[in-house]
């Protein structure tokens, strides 16, 4: 008679996350036990704790390994994309800590919460079946849901935390239902075991209809246009430096997710999907482009911009091609130093204690504050997608891939509503140098200095060394690609 043993999982490969999981409940007995006092300790505790998992994450190998029964993978796209979040989180916090104290809502559960967050979101990055996924995001998500609503005593931050968990709820609906129904006609819900699966079936009507829902629940935690509607108001009515983490460390999550998903689980049937993305990538670009013309309000029109951008990297999904997810890749990289640049300009246009966030407010910067205007410039132009900035490149990888995969149309599209976008863009540099100027803002809060300067390093400097960067993105979509 046999006695069956269980083996535990190695753990190694999702160490990062244990780091995040272990620590996150480290910091919620401190500051449980040392109340309001622990608010600047837990700070430095969450970006010690993004530090360490980046360390860790940097410090893996780049080869292919699963745990977990299947259901975690820890590859060279998961490493990158996981540096990424880190980044972005980190970020974040260093964003947000002037900005709370000022409106007097420094409290301990920020930072907490935006670790939890990241620990769904690394899930997501490395999840290898339909339910680690679904785990993942709804871990990223409900920790999402409570900090657009931090500032509980302003009526358009409860607003924005309202909006967010009602519609996030149903996209997470429309997510496991997609799920369900390709689990229903595969049999499985590993990625590896619905390749297998495809390979011995036809792909029939249901199967269709479960990969249109997988599509939209992802397409909202993307932003991407028609399920958008929630980003420009939770934009504008969360607290600014809970805007900057929503347009960056989150964003990198999703579209992690949404490779993982076509990538991981549909290679065979690309036929199918495909028209899906292209259709949602010319919408969320021509929408970007357009809804932002008429915006005054500067998070609105960064809300419309990441709609936009989502759009573009998109694109590079369409090409469906190791070159087109190192596009990807590389548009991912250079967004979140576009973007985490420009909301460290927005968070230091405050004045007396208050804050200004219209296009107007930023009338004659260049005169009152040059150093300040110019990284804004730089970030615009980047966005615009001029040359020889960052921004033009990520645009140029996911084009030429798209040209290579016979995608012709769409890269014209893009690059037509790119043109269009660059009239937004260039509007607030116009106002910036050409503007009569007001009365100077307050000094600059060196968390905003160091977020500001890393991201205008990678902007202006990424034609000069392009390679580091470059690099890691192919190395990345090789890995998704290898025995696939």
């Amino acid at each position: 008679m046999t006695v069956a043993q269980s083996v535990l999982p190695a753990l190694w490969p999702a160490l990062p996350e244990l780091i995040l999981g272990v620590g996150v409940l480290v910091l919620v007995l401190y500051g449980s036990f040392r109340g309001e006092r622990s608010a600047e300790g837990v700070n430095v505790g969450a970006l010690l704790l993004l530090v360490l998992a980046l360390f860790v994450v940097m410090s893996q190998p780049g080869t292919k390994v699963t745990t977990l029964n299947g259901s975690f993978i820890v590859d060279g796209f998961s490493k990158v994309m996981k540096a990424l979040i880190l980044l972005g989180s980190a970020a974040s916090i260093l964003l947000s800590r002037d900005y709370f104290q000022r409106e007097r809502i420094d409290r301990f559960e920020f930072p907490i919460l935006i670790v939890l967050s990241t620990l769904g979101m690394m899930v997501m990055a490395s999840a290898n079946d339909l339910i680690s996924l679904y785990l993942g995001l709804e871990l990223q998500s409900l920790a999402a849901y409570v900090i657009a609503a931090f500032h509980r005593d302003n009526l358009k931050s409860t607003e924005a935390g309202l909006k967010y968990f009602v519609l996030g709820a149903l996209s997470s609906g429309m997510l496991l239902y997609g799920s369900s129904l390709v689990y229903g006609f595969t049999g499985t819900v590993s990625f590896p075991g619905i390749v297998a699966a495809l390979n011995d079936t036809t792909v029939g009507f249901g199967l269709v209809l479960g990969i249109v829902f997988v599509a939209a629940g992802v397409a909202f935690k993307l932003a991407a246009v028609p399920f958008h509607m929630w980003t420009p108001d939770v934009y504008e009515g969360s607290p600014t430096p809970v805007t900057a983490f929503f347009a960056s460390a989150p964003k990198m999550a999703a579209m992690a997710m949404t490779v993982r998903i076509f990538i991981g689980a549909f290679p065979d049937v690309t036929a199918v999907w495909q028209q899906i993305i292209v259709f949602v990538a010319i919408a969320s670009m021509a929408l970007g482009s357009f809804a932002a013309i008429g915006q005054r309000s500067i998070k609105r029109l960064m809300a419309y911009s990441s709609i936009g951008n989502v759009g573009y990297a998109l694109v590079g999904l369409a090409a469906s091609s190791q070159a087109g997810i190192s596009g990807v890749v590389i548009y991912m990289i250079i967004y979140l130093a576009m973007t985490l640049g420009a909301f460290a300009v927005i968070l230091s246009l405050r004045r007396g204690g208050q804050m200004f966030e219209t296009v107007d407010d930023l009338s004659g910067l260049s005169r009152t504050h040059p150093v300040l205007a110019f990284c804004l410039a730089a970030m615009m132009f980047s966005l615009a997608g001029i040359p020889p900035l960052a921004g033009f490149f990520a645009k140029f990888y996911v084009f030429a891939a798209a040209i290579e995969a016979n995608l012709v149309a769409l890269a014209i599209i893009g690059v037509v509503t790119s043109v269009v976008g660059a009239f937004y863009y260039l509007r607030l540099v116009k106002v910036m140098y050409f503007d009569e100027p007001l009365a100077p803002y307050d000094p600059m809060a060196p968390g905003l200095r160091i977020v500001l300067g890393l991201s205008s390093a990678v902007v202006i400097l990424f034609v000069l060394l392009p390679a580091p960067l470059v690099g890691a993105a192919g190395a990345a979509a090789k890995s998704l690609f290898a025995g696939s």
